[in-house]
């Protein structure tokens, strides 16, 4: 795509749309600074389990590193070492820092730079898990049976130091050429009987196409489809299998912070099943939601369309903060269980709310004043910080899609629709990668339809398309 005027594109509208700052303030920026020179009397004594070979896995040339792991197989079962960055060590409660962290409540990610949760003093420096550095980590170890069940928990402060860093692609490349790392060996053993275990639980998985937004190399943008390997789940299933180990450890305390999602009702779920009929889709009444998902190809224009109205079934997320009875709500639909999410300080503000209650928790200690004072507000926060974000991406979607397709109005594409509507539809386009309105009447959702790109209007970030009558 090349660029408009001779000027480089950016997102410069959309983070002034949203307000979206642009740097730290000065106090909060030296508190940063300042914990990283004090960095050894702040980690103090705690375990050093710097001889663990941990790995990162994470997309090419992050430096946010939160977690770095290492998978033992073990003759009764595995056993999981789940090293989180631990920022506890560096943000001082009540602190100019803590306060606009809590302001920010996440990292927000555009393609042309993130706005960090954390000034990256911290979040791209010394509090990331970096390969070769030893950094103080909340780190959990969870031991499962042969089936993957957890049988025991536990998390602990402690030094740690990754030994290489990997992304998705290539820890799949040598899993698939039968050469892994010793470290994440026994990974697809264990991500697979967790894959098992979460449609067991219920787990709705969407396997729905991500659109991804990247430079052309000439000061504009290309749309590309993200593609899902196993390394990918896999990996996420770690992340969630530390978040349940969390939620568990908090229900039982009495005091934590969840991650909810109230179940469909009945109706929501029969709404599904008609769809699924009227797709084509075989829905034994014996199998559940996520059974019958998984059992899906992704690649189907009608599983494609099925898994855009399942996402009517996960409406109504929440964070959940309690201390002393537990609320009514404490599991995640979408999850099939309790969860908590403790797995990405550097990017999420309540990761390290809940890590430090874990870590009372396993230590037998008390949680601190200053983490049961934030609770009631950490929802309210997180509830916000979650709406903007999502915000930004679509508003960065949006504007790439109008760029990318900009000139080419009254070209013919090749579409699916996945949500008809009465004189419209949601469609997606597979070249370029674009999800968009189309006119026109008797879409039918699932099918495969011709249209035509009515409009791309890069100011108001817009594109519109129209059936494409047959002859």
């Amino acid at each position: 795509m090349d660029t408009q005027d001779g000027a480089a594109l950016d997102f410069a509208g959309v983070r002034a749309e949203f307000d979206l700052p642009t740097q730290f303030p000065a106090a909060a920026l030296a508190e940063a600074e300042l914990a990283v020179v004090e960095r050894d009397r702040l980690v103090g004594d705690r375990e050093d389990a710097t001889d663990l070979p941990l790995v990162t896995i994470d997309p090419p040339g992050s430096k946010d590193l939160d977690q770095a792991l290492y998978v033992e197989a073990r003759e009764n079962g595995f056993r999981l070492h789940y090293a989180i960055a631990d920022l506890g060590t560096f943000v001082e409660p009540g602190g100019r820092l803590d306060a606009e962290v809590q302001k920010r409540g996440q990292t927000i990610y555009l393609p042309d730079g993130n706005v960090p949760l954390h000034p990256p003093v911290l979040s791209e420096g010394a509090a990331s898990l970096l390969p070769g550095q030893v950094r103080p980590s909340a780190l959990w170890t969870i031991d499962l049976d042969k089936e993957g069940e957890p049988t025991q928990i536990h998390v602990r402060r402690a030094l740690v130091r990754s030994i290489a860093q990997f992304d998705y692609d290539g820890v799949q490349a040598t899993i698939d050429a039968g050469t892994p790392h010793p470290s994440i060996a026994a990974l697809p053993a264990l991500g697979r009987l967790r894959r098992e275990h979460a449609v067991r639980r219920g787990a709705v998985e969407l396997q729905l196409p991500e659109q991804d937004v990247g430079t052309d190399g000439n000061g504009g943008w290309t749309l590309t489809l993200r593609p899902r390997n196993a390394v990918d789940a896999w990996n996420a299933e770690m992340s969630l299998l530390t978040g349940m180990s969390a939620a568990k450890l908090m229900i039982d305390a009495g005091v934590g912070v969840l991650r909810t999602l109230p179940e469909p009702d009945e109706g929501a779920i029969e709404w599904l099943r008609r769809s699924a009929r009227s797709l084509g889709i075989s829905w034994p009444r014996t199998d559940s939601v996520a059974v019958m998902l998984s059992s899906l190809d992704p690649r189907s224009p009608e599983s494609l369309a099925l898994y855009v109205d399942a996402t009517r079934l996960l409406r109504g997320a929440g964070y959940t903060a309690f201390d002393g009875p537990l609320p009514e709500l404490t599991t995640h639909a979408g999850l099939g269980a309790a969860y908590a999410h403790v797995t990405a300080p550097l990017r999420r503000l309540v990761d390290r709310f809940g890590a430090e209650i874990c870590l009372a928790v396993c230590a037998g200690k008390d949680v601190p004043d200053w983490v049961r004072a934030a609770l009631p507000e950490l929802p309210a926060l997180m509830g916000a910080s979650d709406a903007l974000a999502s915000k930004v991406d679509k508003a960065c979607l949006d504007q790439a899609e109008a760029w990318v397709l900009a000139g080419r109005v009254g070209q013919e594409f090749d579409a699916v629709v996945l949500r008809a509507e009465a004189n419209s539809a949601e469609v997606f386009i597979t070249d370029p990668p674009v999800i968009a309105k189309c006119a026109g009447e008797s879409l039918p959702e699932g099918g495969r339809i011709r249209v035509r790109l009515l409009d791309a209007d890069t100011v108001k970030r817009k594109v519109s398309f129209e059936k494409v009558e047959m002859q």
